[in-house]
C-alpha cells in the first residue's frame, strides 16, 4: 500500500502543505498529479506552469465550491467528481505518478458523495512506490488507521 499522508482540520493552508511537499518532490525528479475535489474548476494558467513534473486534475464543471452549489447542481457535480474518482483509482492501480495528491478528499465522505468504506478501498490500491497525500476538514477514523504522516493544521490566530 501507498505510504500516506494527511493534511486535515479546520485551519488554512492544507492544500499549500500538500502542494509544496509536490512541488518538492518534483524538483527531484519526482512524477506528481493532483485531482482537487469539491472545489470547482482548477485555474488551469497556474497549473500549467507546473507541467510536466505537476499535473492537475479537477473534473468538476463548476467555478464555485461545491459547498455553494444548489441540490440540482451537486446532483449534476457529484457524477464529475465520480469520474475524478475514477481517474484517481485508474491512477492509484497503474501506478503512473510517484505522488499522487487528493486535495479535498476527505470531504467526499462529508458531503455523502462517497462511503467511508470506498475512501479506504481506494487508498488501498496505491502501490508500496507510491505517495498518497489527502486533505480536507475531517479525518474519519477508519481512514486514520491507514495513514502513516497525519497533521492537523488549526488556526489559533483567534485565540
Amino acid at each position: 500500500m501507498a505510504k500516506i499522508q494527511v493534511y486535515y482540520g479546520p485551519g488554512m493552508g492544507k492544500t499549500s502543505a500538500a502542494l509544496g511537499n509536490a512541488i518538492r518532490a518534483a524538483s527531484v525528479g519526482k512524477s506528481v498529479y493532483l485531482i482537487q475535489f469539491l472545489k470547482g474548476q482548477l485555474d488551469e494558467d497556474y497549473f500549467k506552469r507546473l507541467e510536466p513534473e505537476v499535473k492537475a486534475f479537477s473534473f468538476e464543471r463548476s467555478t464555485h465550491n461545491f459547498s455553494e452549489l444548489s441540490e440540482e447542481e451537486k446532483k449534476e457535480e457529484k457524477q464529475n467528481i465520480l469520474n475524478g474518482l475514477g481517474f484517481a483509482r485508474k491512477v492509484l492501480t497503474t501506478g503512473e505518478c510517484d505522488i499522487l495528491v487528493l486535495d479535498e478528499f476527505l470531504g467526499l465522505s462529508d458531503e455523502g458523495i462517497v462511503s467511508e468504506d470506498d475512501m479506504i478501498n481506494l487508498i488501498s490500491l496505491g502501490p508500496d512506490s507510491m505517495q498518497l497525500i489527502l486533505t480536507g476538514m475531517i479525518l474519519p477514523d477508519g481512514l486514520r488507521k491507514r495513514c502513516d504522516q497525519i497533521y492537523k493544521i488549526i488556526d489559533e490566530s483567534n485565540k
